[in-house]
Formats: C-alpha cells, sequence, structure tokens
C-alpha cells in the first residue's frame, strides 16, 4: 500500500481539488491519503472529514503537536503502507511524479526517490523569482557542506519506504525545516536512493504558509543538527 501524508493549515480552499487529484489519476492504486490538520482556522477539518465519511481511502487526523513536524511525524506513526510519500496541499506536484516514484521504489532496491525540481528534464512554472534565487544559493550550500550533488532538498515531496522512516526517527524539526531533514538523515545514514527530475507549478489557491524570514532560524537549526549527526556517525564508522 502507498500512504500520501497530506499536511493541511486552511486549505478549506484546495480540499475538494485534493480529493479530485488523487481519486481520478490513482485507480489503479492501493492507496490511503492521510489528511493532518495543522490547527486550521478555516473549515478545512469540517470538509476534510466530509470527504473520509464518503471515501475510506481519505481519512482524518488531528495534529495534537503544533507544527508541520508535528503533522508529519503523526503521518508517519499512523501511516499503513509500506511506501510513504510526502505531498502538500496545493497540487503544485505533478501526479506523474507520484507514479514514478511509485513504480521505483516498488521494483528497485530503494529506500527513498528524492525528486528534484532543478535538473534537466525538470520543468518549474509560476515560481516567485525571489523564492528561486534564494532556494538555489541554499541548495548550493546544503551541497557544499554535506558534499552531497542532490540539489532539492527543500521540497517536501519524495517518496520513502516507511521503514527507513521509522529508523531515522526521531525528527525534531517543527515546521518546514523538516523536509530538509528527512533527505539529510536519509543520505548521511547512507540509505539506498534514486534521484529523478520531477515537475513543479506554483499554487493557484489560498495562501503559502512559507515565509522565509520566520524561517531562517529553524533551518540553521536543522543544518547544524544534521551536520553534527553526520560527523557523529563517521566517527563511528
Amino acid at each position: 500500500m502507498l500512504s500520501i501524508i497530506v499536511p493541511v493549515r486552511n486549505e478549506s480552499e484546495n480540499l475538494v481539488s485534493v480529493f479530485d487529484y488523487f481519486s481520478k489519476n490513482l485507480n489503479n492504486f492501493n492507496y490511503e491519503v492521510l489528511l493532518i490538520n495543522d490547527f486550521s482556522k478555516d473549515d478545512t477539518f469540517k470538509k476534510a472529514e466530509e470527504i473520509s465519511k464518503k471515501f475510506s481511502r481519505f481519512k482524518v487526523l488531528e495534529n495534537g503537536q503544533k507544527g508541520l513536524g508535528g503533522a508529519i511525524n503523526l503521518g508517519i506513526k499512523e501511516a499503513k503502507g509500506e511506501n510513504i510519500v510526502i505531498m502538500m496541499a496545493d497540487q503544485s506536484d505533478d501526479i506523474n511524479d507520484l507514479k514514478k516514484y511509485y513504480e521505483i521504489i516498488s521494483k528497485g532496491n530503494y529506500d527513498a526517490v528524492l525528486g528534484s525540481r532543478f535538473l534537466k528534464h525538470s520543468k518549474v512554472n509560476d515560481y516567485p523569482l525571489q523564492k528561486l534565487i534564494l532556494n538555489r544559493i541554499f541548495n548550493l550550500f546544503v551541497c557544499i557542506l554535506f558534499w552531497n550533488s542532490y540539489n532539492d532538498y527543500t521540497n517536501a515531496f519524495k517518496i520513502y519506504k516507511k521503514k527507513a522512516l521509522t529508523e531515522i526517527l526521531p525528527l525534531i524539526s517543527e515546521s518546514f525545516n523538516i523536509f530538509l531533514e528527512i533527505p539529510l538523515k536519509i543520505i548521511s545514514r547512507n540509505y539506498n536512493y534514486k534521484v529523478i527530475p520531477i515537475n513543479w507549478v506554483g499554487r493557484k489557491k489560498g495562501e503559502s504558509k512559507f515565509k522565509i524570514k520566520e524561517l531562517r532560524s529553524k533551518y540553521l537549526f536543522t543544518l547544524i543538527y544534521c551536520f553534527i549527526e553526520k560527523i557523529l556517525l563517521n566517527l563511528k564508522r
């Protein structure tokens, strides 16, 4: 089974299209969608429950630990599938890339498939220029610091074996920086992974929760934490 973790905070405008996004494109898949309400102030939770009552593949969970990191940790814990993919509710990721992820991780000897929006055959549309430039600079810095060629740590959309995710717990990041912590731990601990190009498009509805100024210190904390962990792991080898 494939477990799809979708954290939602104030995503009322997107929920109906989220349902269509999965249900119309994954007919031949054995999957579940975990909609994890992260302290929404609109009627996101109400709409999510309405969907889950009609369609058994969709399940709604309440994040008891405020923050995106808490939502992802809860999703990993509750996921029933042996493969877990993390996606955002804005549908910025290509559903066809999800199918590629699943095919590769199901047939190949991989613990993770890491997509990159910045490879030769990737396509990116409607990415705000300032965010794009800062993103590329940050990812380059991470590549240099960790001496690795993977260049898209900041995107949530990746697939992992549940076994691998449970082995790298605890995940201590509280916000979007959890999407940096997970692949850094996967790579630093020498799990087997494959990198593929993916497509991405900017959100059409709702407001992005990613605030660069508010998250700078959180990303720095995760970088320091993961770098220290990498050094300690190397000393043990």
